[in-house]
């Protein structure tokens, strides 16, 4: 197959953590074209048509969005150009080229308030401006009136290339004696290799079905735990690697031991029924994902 017959496909957000997954696991049927900043801001509506429209690309899928959640708080103007109205730019250029567009999104959208994971069926709560604003990118995908979209909610990404709470512990772990991590979040954390994988499971729905389930859906790694049963799993998993390690002990504290600008869901564990029953594919627990993590993909 020559490359004249690939499919394009524009990665938006393309030096972030979770596109380099993305691109590294494309398969062989697309050609991956990456945009960011500072040639490519999402917000820019003319230049987003402009670049796109150039390229005329079969698939966009958004990893791009301000996700400092802090920072958030202190500049909601930023964060809802980007997480808010960006997407909807998105969609619709994507609607006008006849494109598929994958939207990721995240578990902030919910209060936190619950017990039992979180479905797509529930009603989003979100309490920090981080989001608010990425549920305001959700509804301006849908009021966009693309019919081609998955919006794919997720959960404590990780992964090679990017700032994340695995390689923090490890860092943290080298310098400290003691680690006082917080336990009375819970959530499950994903790798940014099985929600790349994710992508294009729902991508392939396409070639396959033909009704396609476009919408809504949820995907972060199967198991729940707290960032200290997180954190204590990490160590372990650092040490069965060589890793030398000053900490000895992690210490559980409360969301109050440790205040921050945004609030934090306590619970954020997601519900991926809906993902494995249209896909067929199975989802790996969060300690599967975290080994294989150390053992092949740590840089």
């Amino acid at each position: 197959m020559g490359d004249a017959k690939l499919r394009p496909l524009a990665l938006i957000g393309a030096g972030g953590m979770l596109a380099r997954k993305v691109r590294e696991l494309t398969p062989a049927a697309y050609a991956v074209h990456g945009f960011d900043l500072p040639d490519f801001d999402l917000s820019d509506e003319t230049l987003v048509r402009d670049l796109l429209g150039e390229l005329r690309p079969a698939v966009i899928v958004n990893c791009a969005a301000y996700t400092n959640v802090d920072g958030c708080e202190s500049d909601p103007e930023t964060a809802f150009r980007v997480n808010g109205d960006g997407p909807g730019i998105l969609a619709a250029a994507a609607r006008e080229l006849k494109a598929a567009l994958v939207h990721i999104s995240t578990d902030y959208v919910f209060d936190g308030d619950g017990s039992v994971p979180w479905r797509e069926e529930d009603r989003p709560a979100p309490r920090s401006v981080y989001g608010r604003s990425k549920l305001a990118g959700e509804e301006a995908v849908a009021a966009s009136g693309l019919e081609r979209c998955f919006t794919l909610r997720s959960s404590w990404l990780y992964g090679p290339g990017g700032k994340n709470f695995v390689e923090t512990m490890v860092r943290l772990a080298r310098e400290r004696e003691e680690l006082r991590v917080v336990a009375d979040q819970v959530g499950s954390p994903t790798y940014t290799g099985d929600l790349a994988r994710a992508i294009f499971n729902l991508l392939a729905l396409e070639d396959r079905a033909e009704a396609v389930p476009y919408g809504l859906y949820h995907f972060a790694n199967a198991g729940a735990v707290s960032w200290h049963g997180f954190a204590t799993a990490i160590l372990a998993q650092a040490r069965a690697q060589g890793e030398p390690l000053k900490a000895r002990v992690v210490t559980p504290i409360t969301t109050a031991d440790y205040p921050l600008p945004a609030p934090r869901p306590a619970y954020s564990v997601l519900a991926t029924d809906r993902y494995r029953r249209v896909t067929g594919a199975a989802v790996p627990t969060w300690q599967e994902s975290l080994a294989d993590y150390f053992r092949f993909d740590r840089s």
